[in-house]
């Protein structure tokens, strides 16, 4: 954000001899009863003026020896989801690779931020190739009201890896991964999350610049997520100000929320984008390039996400988390 300046005026000296006819002049006029500057005259010619304010220019993202983004991304999820039909659960003991993670992090709050310039329409997202991706994190049962955040899955060789906000959670311990999830059920099944990768920027100093996490999960009845439901590949280094569909499961919601709009740079690593109506457990939910088809964001970044329901934040997309992203890739392998 750019910085008020104050401006001091400055003060002009004139020559002695000019000085001592003025002043001459002055006594004369004295005595002659001519008058001098009145007390507004005088108070206006000393005050100290101010400029306009103005913003700095934003600094642009660091370019230096950025990583390579995963593979060109298609418009839509690399496979079409098949149905179970009814929810099934992993039956795999969960394990953590994960590097370290952040304490339990508070509650999110949203500041006000650079909005996006026009605010879009949000509505239930209709059931496509592309929703289904997305899904609701669960702590237990899977069931109405009991999820907490929003994941979807990012495109791997491993086949096995979520996308969410790194302050979405801090451990594994019955989480589940409900993909297409909709009015109290999971119609491609469950899978259970085993592993959390943040960067250490995250973990050890809660840097929102890298609010993002990749989730590692178990397969489930044999099938990893997905070979069922497909999935969106990684965006990087992207523009900012890109048009996007932002998918969310808001906490009071059984149906995941979607609107389209295009983003904006609120920092030098931050994007925003006004949506209205996404509150919290919307955290998490993907940011979906509607020109590539690549994921280029998550809500979180600044302020978690943001504490209006009608402005969303998500962390830059750079070199930061490719390499997060190769990391939990050979991790999973």
């Amino acid at each position: 954000m750019g910085q008020h300046r104050r401006t001091t005026p400055r003060r002009r000296f004139l020559a002695p001899t000019l000085l001592t006819a003025l002043s001459a002049v002055t006594v004369a006029a004295v005595v002659t009863g001519m008058h001098s500057l009145s007390p507004s005259e005088a108070t206006a010619a000393s005050s100290p003026t101010r400029t306009s304010p103005s913003a700095a220019a934003p600094e642009s993202p660091s370019a230096a020896a950025p990583t390579a983004a995963p593979a060109p991304a298609s418009t839509s999820p690399l496979a079409e989801p098949t149905p179970s039909g009814t929810p099934t659960e992993s039956g795999d003991t969960p394990t953590s690779t994960a590097s370290p993670t952040p304490t339990e992090a508070p509650t999110p709050t949203k500041a006000p931020g650079t909005r996006a310039p026009n605010l879009g329409s949000t509505a239930a997202a209709p059931a496509t190739s592309e929703s289904s991706t997305v899904g609701a994190l669960f702590t237990g049962s899977v069931a109405a009201g009991n999820h907490f955040c929003t994941a979807s899955v990012v495109h791997s060789a491993t086949g096995n890896l979520l996308l969410t906000a790194a302050h979405c959670l801090t451990s594994t311990d019955g989480v589940v991964f409900a993909p297409g999830y909709r009015d109290g059920t999971a119609p491609y099944g469950t899978w259970q999350v085993t592993a959390i990768h943040t960067t250490t920027g995250w973990s050890q100093k809660g840097d929102v610049d890298e609010d993002f996490a990749i989730l590692e999960t178990a397969p489930s009845n044999g099938r990893k997520v997905e070979d069922v439901v497909g999935a969106n590949r990684l965006g990087t280094d992207e523009p900012f100000g890109a048009t996007v569909r932002l998918y969310g499961y808001p906490a009071d919601s059984d149906s995941p929320s979607l609107c389209t709009n295009t983003t904006d740079k609120q920092a030098s690593y931050q994007r925003v984008i006004s949506c209205p109506s996404y509150p919290a457990g919307t955290s998490g939910g993907p940011w979906i390039n509607t020109a590539t088809g690549d994921v280029v964001g998550t809500i979180g970044g600044y302020q978690q996400g943001g504490d209006t329901d009608d402005v969303s934040y998500s962390a830059y997309f750079d070199h930061t988390i490719a390499t997060l992203y190769s990391q939990a890739e050979a991790a999973a392998s």
